[in-house]
């Protein structure tokens, strides 16, 4: 079962619904070892499972129940209680000995989301109780008849399964035993099948285990081939033909002009409000709206879609007429703006001016004392040459002029002037 279930959550592609039944079959006789009231009654007071044959010859279980398991955990409880259930007797033999045949069931459907297609399988896991031999055991009165029970439906599903090994068999006698009408689509039916033997490793049972070893090997004969089960869900196909049969009511009505007075239901008025909106917002010229051949929905969507256009009309007369005051607005922003900005614009030149007006007037004290240094400069030129002159009419009348030493001093004093004028 811990595998099952990892291999089932592993596969995030389906949704898989799991169910479980266990059934007991105790002198030919069903019962379910998972009705809640085995324990508090008579076992010959529960109800019997009964089988039941539908024209496919499909076998399905009367008084059966199905109890969901979603997990590991809840498959073990419910094999737990089931085999709380179970008949079970001392014989010589066994201390334990099972005096029925048990049939866990595991059911399981899946589906992909979105289809309409469920696959349907289950999984049967077979009790059967060992064969017993009455000189062996020396059993009587109850557990005789018991005895008797288990060795005639291991005989029953032994000739079953000699004549599925037959080619050429026509008749299987599946309805010989409750066992194997139950099994019937797990021998030969669409199915795989393993069969697990145990044996006994007494030499006193040498007999029992070459009985067993034969069984299996007939059992190994057996071939079929599995193929999936698939069926339309039935609650998708039921809605499937009740759209079939509405639409045919429909076209019937347009041909023979006897329309149907009934108002149309809320969910049909929302339904086509969607298609009207899936059609009004669609930008492909080629779209239709389909709404079948229903008079009633025809008229409805002329309606509507009037309505729309009205309601449209009117809430762009609204916008225009909110759009004027705030263009007003708008443009009143957008004036002051501007005039902000041309203020602001106009200080920035007031400033580059004020800032060239400055540079300008440095420059011009600039070209003053220059031009005020070049005149000095040439005064003092002219100073040396009068000096000169001096000096050279001195050496003809030395007592007219000044002297040289004299006329040095002078033009050195003439050079300070421009730095004591600066200062």
């Amino acid at each position: 079962l811990g595998v099952f279930f990892f291999f089932l959550i592993q596969d995030s592609s389906k949704v898989y619904t799991t169910h479980v039944s266990y059934l007991e079959i105790y002198n030919e006789c069903g019962y379910d070892l998972l009705d809640p009231r085995h324990e508090a009654s008579r076992l010959e007071d529960l109800p019997k499972v009964t089988i039941m044959e539908d024209p496919d010859q499909n076998i399905h279980l009367k008084n059966l129940s199905l109890q969901q398991a979603s997990n590991e955990e809840e498959a073990l409880n419910l094999l737990f209680l089931g085999d709380t259930n179970r008949m079970i007797a001392e014989t010589p033999m066994n201390q334990a000995s099972t005096r029925s045949h048990c049939i866990f069931t595991i059911h399981i459907s899946s589906k992909e989301p979105g289809s309409a297609t469920i696959r349907r399988s289950k999984l049967h896991l077979v009790d059967l109780a060992g064969s017993e031999r009455v000189a062996k055991t020396g059993v009587g009165g109850h557990l005789l008849t018991e005895a008797k029970y288990i060795n005639l439906s291991l005989h029953y599903l032994e000739q079953v399964i000699i004549a599925l090994a037959e080619k050429n068999r026509s008749h299987i006698p599946y309805r010989n035993s409750m066992m194997t009408s139950v099994l019937r689509d797990s021998l030969g039916g669409n199915c795989m099948t393993t069969m697990i033997a145990t044996l006994s490793i007494d030499k006193r049972n040498i007999d029992e285990s070459i009985s067993t070893c034969r069984f299996a090997q007939r059992v190994a004969l057996i071939k079929n081939e599995a193929v999936l089960n698939e069926e339309i869900d039935p609650r998708l196909m039921i809605v499937q033909l009740q759209k079939e049969i509405l639409e045919l009511k429909d076209e019937l009505a347009l041909v023979t002009g006897k329309q149907r007075t009934s108002e149309l239901s809320q969910e049909e008025l929302l339904q086509l409000d969607e298609l009207i909106e899936t059609f009004l917002q669609d930008n492909d010229p080629d779209s239709t709206l389909d709404v079948g051949a229903d008079t009633r929905k025809i008229k409805y969507c002329f309606i509507r879609v009037k309505q729309l256009m009205k309601r449209s009309e009117m809430s762009d007369k609204k916008l225009r007429s909110q759009h004027i005051p705030e263009e007003k607005d708008s443009n009143k922003e957008a004036a002051g703006a501007e005039l902000k900005k041309l203020k602001e614009l106009l200080q920035q030149r007031d400033n580059e001016i004020n800032i060239l007006v400055n540079m300008l007037k440095k420059e011009k004290k600039k070209s003053q004392n220059a031009l005020f240094q070049l005149n000095a400069a040439s005064c003092g030129t002219t100073v040396l040459e009068q000096s000169l002159s001096l000096n050279s009419e001195e050496s003809q009348n030395p007592s007219c002029c000044f002297s040289l030493k004299e006329a040095k001093d002078f033009s050195s004093s003439v050079h300070r002037l421009p730095f004591l004028s600066r200062q």
